[in-house]
């Protein structure tokens, strides 16, 4: 991530990277404030056992862009709502030039960052398949019952 200040949006994919037992890193990585260790990280990251790169920034959030630049693996950038509602970041991240492509999520979406992450790991895992399996299956039981539990709110025009 760009700064610390974007843990708080961040949590929420290493929250879901730890329930899926995937080993990840945190880094505070600045495109603009330390270049030199962005590029250290992005060129390294093959060798250590990295396999996908999630990247957050916000307000220029060139993070994911130069990461992108230095790595050719897979690179998630999430967009840090900290000014203009986050557009600037989303803008910023999605725009990239050909050939330096940023799979970009929505503002603040780390989770949904962490999905996709793991969504890449699990094609070639068979054992983490089965668990986007059972994430999956679970979305669909949480709708089911939420959508049953509408059915006690009541409003005088409602129709059933």
């Amino acid at each position: 991530m760009g700064s610390t200040s974007d843990l708080p949006v961040m949590e929420a994919a290493a929250k879901f990277l730890n329930e899926m037992q995937i080993p990840f890193e945190i880094n505070a990585l600045s495109a603009h404030r330390t270049p030199e260790k962005v590029e250290e990280f992005a060129k390294n990251a093959r060798q250590r056992g990295i396999r996908v790169i999630i990247a957050a920034a916000g307000m220029a959030a060139h993070l994911p862009g130069v990461i992108a630049a230095m790595t050719t693996l897979p690179v998630i950038g999430v967009p840090i709502k900290a000014s203009l509602d986050g557009l600037d970041a989303l803008l910023a991240i999605v725009q990239m030039p050909p050939g330096i492509p940023v799979a970009t999520v929505g503002i603040n979406g780390a989770q949904n960052a962490a999905i996709l992450a793991t969504e890449i790991l699990a094609v070639a895992d068979p054992d983490l398949h089965l668990k986007m399996v059972a994430f999956k299956e679970e979305l669909k039981v949480k709708i089911t019952k939420a959508n049953e539990e509408l059915k006690a709110v009541s409003y005088e025009y409602r129709v059933l």
